[in-house]
């Protein structure tokens, strides 16, 4: 068969795997307030962001790439990019830098972020390049910023947008910093985990703007009104990200031993660690087993944050500084 012939093979290919993530995605109703979304799903070819990406194998990883010259490893890796599954795309040492998100949790998370005709978005966390294609195909690339702390993985994500149509702002810079070259923003989403609400992407935010992101396991959605102030709440969603400026995942170690003494549903449940997380430095674990149980294992979205003057504060159910259950942030 010919070189030609196999490339039409795998562009058939292609297009029914993709169809058929959008199906799977549709099915969860993730776009149902904005189905903009699903056409986008449906028009950008997520195979071309990842090029190659690493699945374990016994013993470490493995890596998948599409100039493979076996054919049926190739229609693997192709079958592999509209998995709806994270993929792994930048390791170092055994260690995870980067990655494509799980579809399926792009999708909610971009529905989430409730955008608008005309809004400004900026992106921290460039990774391969394909949620800042999505964001261009819905909003237009004029509008869309996306940045990265390091410079290889802006210039692959420039050169998958390329390959793809796309030329938003590629920028290479601290995330924690925005991008105050390209500010106002209206939306900011976050596909890296935050350990804290970084002070300039409030002051780069318009007022009522909203920000997204991966904080302790599970998503903020935050509103802006204005450099002072910002507070929302979790969504039920969880979320686990590579941090912004990488390294492990963030988390109190030695969870698993305040784990053991709970009941096995407690102990099953990960909203425990959700919680531990979240009140690392404000609250002593023995006491967050009290307040989980007490309060019956409360669910994501009965915690929020606030940004206020300069201070930020975790809570439970009131936003009130003063109230029964504030933990301080960062």
């Amino acid at each position: 068969m010919s070189a030609h012939a196999i490339d039409h093979r795998l562009d058939d290919l292609a297009a029914t795997a993709r169809a058929a993530l959008v199906r799977e995605i549709d099915a969860g109703g993730a776009w149902d307030a904005d189905p903009h979304w699903r056409e986008a799903f449906a028009s950008v070819p997520r195979h071309l962001f990842v090029p190659y990406y690493y699945v374990g194998v016994r013993g470490g990883y493995e890596r998948r790439w599409g100039e493979d010259p076996d054919p049926r490893r190739r229609e693997e890796w192709l079958r592999g990019a509209y998995a709806d599954s994270p993929l792994a795309t930048r390791m170092r040492d055994g260690e995870l830098l980067s990655s494509s998100s799980q579809p399926s949790l792009m999708a909610n998370m971009l529905a989430e972020l409730e955008v608008r005709e005309g809004d400004a978005v900026l992106e921290i966390g460039a990774g391969t390049g394909y949620n800042a294609a999505l964001l261009s195909y819905r909003l237009g690339e004029e509008l869309v910023t996306t940045v990265d702390l390091d410079p290889e993985i802006t210039e692959s994500a420039r050169r998958h947008l390329a390959a793809a149509g796309y030329r938003p702002a590629v920028v290479t810079g601290d995330g924690a910093r925005g991008c105050p070259e390209r500010a106002p923003f209206d939306r900011v989403i976050a596909t890296c985990s935050l350990s804290s609400i970084p002070q300039a992407l409030l002051d780069q935010c318009r007022p009522g703007a909203r920000i997204l992101a991966p904080f302790a396991t599970g998503l903020i959605a935050l509103r802006v009104r204005d450099a002072e102030h910002a507070e929302g709440r979790f969504l039920p969603t969880p979320a686990y990200f590579v941090p912004l400026r990488g390294g492990a995942l963030p988390g109190r170690e030695g969870t698993d031993a305040y784990l053991d003494d709970l009941p096995h549903r407690a102990r099953s449940h990960e909203l425990f660690r959700f919680l531990l997380t979240l009140t690392e430095g404000g609250l002593a674990p023995d006491e967050a087993r009290a307040l989980w149980e007490r309060e019956g294992w409360p669910r994501r979205e009965r915690y929020g944050i606030t940004v206020d003057a300069g201070r930020a504060w975790a809570w439970l159910d009131d936003p009130d500084p003063e109230g029964p259950y504030t933990w301080p942030l960062p």
